[in-house]
């Protein structure tokens, strides 16, 4: 018997603006310790039976990040999955077990968002191990958690009674949408409601036989695109087309709240889905106040508060139940009942066309970072870092020049049909519209300044002709 963890990371986690963004969102960043959620998240599998590296299931922009990030923890994805455009959770997970049972058409599907906190992975691991008879019997095994308040920002599911012969798991008498908050503290009260984890084992081959019966349009679609996928690196790209006529639905919306098979797992260890700035603050260590800070603050007068401060000092006086948060290029402040409104506010600055709504001043690549510093008319000014062994595409551009000042490290340079190595306090000039190309050949992080001026200085004005990363 294998368990094959399945881990969806496709979402963009903006309910967490401003630290979380499209181009990082949560499940990449690090709110506890020195692991990110994805991270976390993969770790929690290892040591379930079978050994079985974790398929990734991501949008194609964080295909990078991800393999970076699966890098630092020394673990190898046994797939990454990209979906060329969203389709919600049950396209991705008949993907995922049209993958898996090509390989094992017995194995179990352990499905897991990746961007939960779940602190006691032992816990995590002995509960998926109490709902293995249940998936091996056939069962569509979901993990409900106990609730710990009457919570409107979830659903939930209703146990019914026992399995057959399984005392460890229920049968679903309901899937319940979020309810108002007189319902929610009534499932409380009753204490046969859970919360809905979105977290699932069950027998990949049986998942897919419920969902062609269920809904046969969805899996015809994800068939022809993993049919036509296609290898890019350590990635599989699926077919757009394919995935574009595919219906986008839920995987409760698609089976779960419409099969027979459907059971519940109850489990009582500490979850949260991370799902607002307010849920923060619930898992967070508070002071004597009821506070939770994170970098630099200094509280007068402050009483059950989040505060997170990235770059600048934070100050406040005389407020309670706030959230204040800081990165170098916004701040959020907001009361802590009405964090769920950050949304809002994301799509207003989309709307403006304001970058803040979607990246961070520190962008990421598969080479490294840049973060811009400074910019005016005709001029840019950004921190670029190259990781040890890596390079730029060679690429050029038609409105602007670049100036490239070494600060640490070694670099690489090539600069039409010469090539010249640079250290720490040397310089080059790339003239517009000649061939480059800047690489790292150290063992160290290569840092340097970049100086644009030109016309143009945005992002699309880069011509490549080759590169490592396959982009286009």
């Amino acid at each position: 018997m294998s368990i094959h963890p399945v881990i969806l990371s496709g979402g963009s986690g903006t309910r967490l603006w401003p630290l979380s963004r499209e181009a990082l969102p949560k499940q990449f960043l690090r709110f506890h310790g020195d692991q990110s959620l994805l991270q976390s998240t993969v770790l929690r599998t290892v040591g379930l039976p079978g050994g079985c590296a974790p398929t990734i299931l991501a949008n194609h922009e964080h295909r990078f990040l991800i393999a970076q990030q699966l890098r630092e923890i020394d673990v190898a994805a046994r797939d990454i999955i990209l979906e060329p455009v969203g389709r919600n959770t049950a396209p991705a997970l008949a993907v995922a077990a049209l993958s898996i049972t090509a390989e094992d058409p017995a194995g179990l599907m352990l499905v897991l968002p990746s961007d939960h906190l779940i602190p006691d992975g032992s816990a995590f691991r002995a509960e998926v191990m109490a709902a293995v008879p249940a998936a091996q019997a056939g069962h569509l095994v979901t993990f409900g958690i106990r609730p710990r308040w009457a919570e409107t920002g979830y659903g939930y599911i209703a146990c019914g009674e026992a399995l057959p012969g399984d005392q460890a798991c229920s049968v679903v008498s309901q899937f319940i949408e979020k309810p108002d908050l007189d319902r929610a503290e009534r499932f409380v009260a009753e204490g046969s409601y859970f919360w809905n984890s979105g977290m699932f084992l069950f027998p990949a081959g049986v998942f897919l036989t419920e969902l062609e019966r269920l809904q046969p349009a969805v899996l015809a679609a994800c068939r022809q695109a993993w049919s036509e996928s296609q290898r890019d690196l350590d990635f599989t790209r699926l077919s757009q087309p394919a995935m574009e006529r595919c219906p986008s639905i839920s995987v409760d919306y698609a089976v779960l709240e419409q099969t027979s098979l459907a059971a519940v797992r109850p489990v009582e260890y500490e979850w949260s889905d991370l799902g607002s700035w307010k849920a923060l603050w619930d898992v967070g260590t508070k002071d004597v106040d009821g506070n939770v800070t994170e970098g630099q603050t200094v509280l007068e007068d402050v009483r059950n508060s989040y505060l997170y401060s990235e770059s600048r000092l934070v100050t406040a006086i005389g407020v309670e139940g706030i959230v204040v948060v800081e990165t170098p290029d916004a701040i959020l402040v907001s009361h802590r009942e009405s964090v769920q409104g950050v949304r809002k506010i994301v799509d207003k600055l989309k709307q403006q066309k304001r970058s803040e709504g979607v990246i961070h001043r520190k962008v990421h690549r598969p080479w490294g970072t840049y973060e811009s510093v400074d910019e005016g008319a005709r001029f840019q000014v950004k921190r670029i870092t190259v990781n040890p062994g890596a390079k730029l595409s060679m690429q050029m551009h038609h409105h602007r020049a670049e100036h490239w000042i070494v600060v640490r490290g070694t670099a690489r340079v090539t600069r039409g049909e010469d090539v010249v190595m640079l250290t720490e306090n040397e310089s080059t000039f790339i003239p517009l519209g000649v061939k480059h190309r800047l690489e790292n050949p150290g063992r160290i992080p290569l840092e340097l300044i970049e100086v644009q001026s030109g016309t143009y200085l945005g992002e699309d004005d880069i011509v490549r002709f080759e590169d490592t990363y396959n982009r286009s």
